[in-house]
């Protein structure tokens, strides 16, 4: 597995991001070659965005536009970026061709801040809580696949699931389908599923998850889901990024993916990865890298791969 960190210089305000993935190897190279195009092209889309977003926020080059550059900036928060997701947060803390709004500026300052933009990070102390709720802008998600696993609510429980997942897991750092596809996986979306092995609700939390992770109330949707998506934020750091890695070890445990220095052969655990894959279709995932230290088996199990 090969790392491949996109550095993006900021072009207004002091500061920069860097966008670091691992493409996950496993393949043939064609294949992996065709992930990182993929990856690559989502970062450049990512970063025009936010070039055309500052070019009509300050008039350079095009007639000045504030509602485009809202929309442009929203449409890369919506893709992760922690400098579009600042510079709105910036725009709405100041007033900047919109109505003021320190509830929205929060909610964008906070989801850099969680991706250790520490411009964000500061900015968090002066605009009080975030709104409740959820941007409109940072809906329009896509939900469906191929056909094959479509992942459009039906029943008003899944849509309820469907909103809460699009509200909390930016928070997280998580991706809204990574999330989606873990919940259709482990439990179709049923907040009161409950395994063999005692494991609970939406993203069928064990026990001893619910505890690491402070959930006292497994069948209660929101903390569920809370739960569920701050163990993926500390798997996607802890297998730096590697979805294969990370969907291995929320079926398995991250011991037993260490243990075999990869996907464990267990069927189950060899299914679990395939389906998440083919919901998710993505093998990487950005992650942040203050959350946990990465796994020192890591470097065994990229040579295992022959990366």
């Amino acid at each position: 597995m090969k790392a491949s960190c996109l550095g993006c210089a900021a072009l207004m305000r002091q500061g920069a991001i860097l966008f670091c993935g691992l493409l996950s190897l496993a393949a043939p190279s064609f294949a992996a070659a065709a992930g990182l195009a993929a990856k690559e092209s989502e970062a450049e889309r990512r970063l025009a965005l936010r070039k055309e977003a500052l070019a009509h926020e300050h008039g350079e080059g095009v007639p000045r536009d504030y509602a485009r550059a809202v929309k442009l900036y929203c449409e890369g928060a919506r893709l992760g970026d922690p400098e579009a997701q600042f510079n709105l947060g910036w725009m709405y803390a100041n007033g900047r061709g919109i109505e003021r709004d320190d509830s929205r500026a929060a909610y964008f300052f906070a989801l850099a801040a969680r991706q250790g933009h520490e411009q964000s990070q500061r900015m968090q102390r002066f605009v009080g809580e975030p709104v409740a709720t959820v941007p409109d802008c940072m809906r329009g998600i896509a939900l469906f696949d191929d056909g094959k696993d479509v992942l459009v609510p039906i029943t008003e429980m899944q849509k309820k699931v469907v909103g809460l997942v699009q509200q909390l897991a930016p928070e997280y750092g998580v991706s809204p389908r990574l999330a989606l596809a873990v919940i259709r996986t482990e439990s179709n979306f049923n907040p009161s599923a409950l395994s063999n092995k005692n494991a609970q609700g939406l993203m069928q939390l064990i026990p001893d998850t619910a505890a690491r992770f402070n959930v006292r109330q497994p069948f209660d949707p929101e903390q569920n889901l809370r739960g569920g998506l701050a163990y993926l934020r500390w798997l996607l750091a802890y297998f730096e990024g590697d979805v294969s890695l990370v969907a291995a070890a929320y079926n398995a445990g991250e011991g037993a993916v260490n243990r075999y220095r990869g996907v464990p052969p267990y069927a189950e655990t060899q299914g679990y990865v395939k389906r998440i894959i083919g919901i998710f279709k993505r093998d990487d995932h950005p992650y942040d890298a203050k959350v946990t230290t990465p796994s020192p088996e890591l470097p065994r199990i990229r040579s295992t791969r022959g990366v």
